[in-house]
């Protein structure tokens, strides 16, 4: 039975699944579902906010910037603010999960996360309330960011520590598929209502539905993760792993330089994250006439390689090693970028061109980024892993993906498509830096 006190602790709702759960034995299978549930929500509500950043709130929040562009830039300013808000919501989450409990943590990360999401959709436009709209916008935002750094629930890590040694590249790389999954439903609702929709109906009350939908999918993620996180066996086994929180001072006390490189070593994966994701979008709308409906779709195409080439990096992480694997990906990353700086066809006129750099884009993220997550926390010591691979995941997303839609929109408008190149290369290049400073065996924790 789960303590005394940790019951004493729990909101109804944690005691509740713990009852239903008490007697429930948790299959790897269990896990694996539960992880993949709880990321893909957490990405649906990443995407449809991302992808509302280039179609929808330049027209609704900045309509009084009459540049595009700017307006788009602005937006994006904002879409930054979750992943400076991200490390504080791990330090605050993790003293939420010292003094209650991962269940009431999660339970409170998961309802801000879908509540922050669903509220955008009520949000008046600014020719409605002025300047209003977009302080409520970003408020909303950093809500998101706080809540996304509470809702590491550690599923991940078990998942990790109950794999036999021989398949460890295998189960890393299955929360991994979360992000194309949460990608492949967020772009398709969107490219729905523009099919669909007329620009006025679309930008009045058809771009809201998506969000409105985040509360109903976070509200299934969290009772998935609690029917797990609620067992006695979870409790168990998260304590034999020592997978517990500590405070995050202490992990950059004791561990700082590991933090660093591990916030490194994911950087060409984050950086071609945003790359083949928001920033086509915002060029594409901003630049050429090709419809963002029908770009969605060959997204959702891409989205589909790219869960397929996460799965890959299982297999072949298994067979050469997870170290070998993430340089193989950063390095075929590194060499994308050198030819996308030679000859930038990204987005230029040419569709096929641009489908071609998407999905092939796509490819090479799923390769590298399934088997980034925690790639070097195994240094930290059992005692500082929990925290340690949120903290790392934190900041790898601050400084990889968090400005990256703004810095190359802004650079390859005014300098030209090669920069985008150039700034993927720079991710790649701290990702090959990373992976020389740490010589060890990385493994999922």
């Amino acid at each position: 039975m789960i303590p005394e006190p940790a019951l004493a602790n729990s909101t109804p709702l944690e005691r509740d699944a713990h009852l239903v759960s008490t007697d429930h034995k948790v299959a790897p299978g269990e896990i694996a579902a539960g992880v993949v549930i709880g990321r893909a929500s957490e990405y649906f509500d990443f995407f449809v906010y991302g992808i509302a950043s280039v179609l929808v709130f330049p027209k609704v929040f900045f309509s009084f910037e009459p540049d595009a562009l700017t307006a788009t830039l602005y937006s994006f300013a904002v879409f930054a603010l979750a992943f400076v808000a991200r490390p504080i919501g791990s330090v605050i989450f993790m003293a939420v999960d010292r003094r209650h409990g991962r269940g009431v943590k999660l339970t409170i990360a998961l309802f801000m996360l879908g509540g922050a999401t669903a509220a955008v959709s009520f949000l008046p436009s600014y020719a409605s309330i002025g300047y209003a709209s977009i302080w409520l916008l970003a408020g909303l935002r950093i809500l998101q960011g706080l809540a996304l750094g509470g809702a590491w629930d550690g599923l991940a890590s078990l998942l990790a520590l109950n794999a036999p040694r021989e398949r460890r590249g295998w189960f890393a790389m299955i929360p991994q598929l979360g992000a194309p999954l949460g990608f492949i439903v967020a772009s398709a609702l969107f490219s729905f209502f523009l099919v669909n929709l007329d620009s006025a109906d679309f930008l009045d009350w058809g771009w809201r539905f998506p969000f409105y939908c985040a509360f109903t999918i976070n509200v299934v993620a969290l009772f998935a993760r609690l029917r797990l996180v609620a067992t006695d066996e979870f409790v168990r086994l998260m304590e034999k792993g020592k997978l517990e929180p500590v405070p995050v001072s202490e992990v950059v006390r004791h561990h700082a330089l590991d933090v660093w490189i591990g916030a490194f070593v994911p950087l060409a994966a984050f950086a071609l994250f945003h790359l083949v994701t928001i920033f086509p979008i915002s060029w594409l709308t901003l630049f050429t006439d090709r419809s963002p409906g029908e770009f969605l779709i060959v997204q959702c195409s891409g989205a589909i390689v790219c869960a397929g080439a996460v799965a890959a990096s299982g297999l072949i992480a298994d067979q050469i090693g997870r170290r070998n694997a993430l340089l193989l990906s950063s390095g075929l990353i590194a060499a994308f970028a050198l030819g996308s700086i030679v000859a930038p066809l990204v987005f230029g006129d040419s569709a096929i061109g641009q489908t071609m750099y998407v999905t092939v884009g796509f490819m090479l993220m799923g390769l590298a980024y399934g088997q980034t997550a925690g790639a070097v926390t195994a240094r930290l010591g059992a005692r500082y892993r929990y925290t340690g691979a949120a903290l790392t995941s934190d900041l790898a997303w601050l400084f990889g993906a968090g400005f990256a839609p703004l810095v190359v929109l802004w650079l390859s408008s005014r300098y030209g498509l090669w920069m985008v190149g150039l700034y993927l290369l720079s991710g790649a290049a701290a990702s090959l830096l990373a992976l020389t400073l740490d010589r060890s065996e990385m493994r999922q924790m």
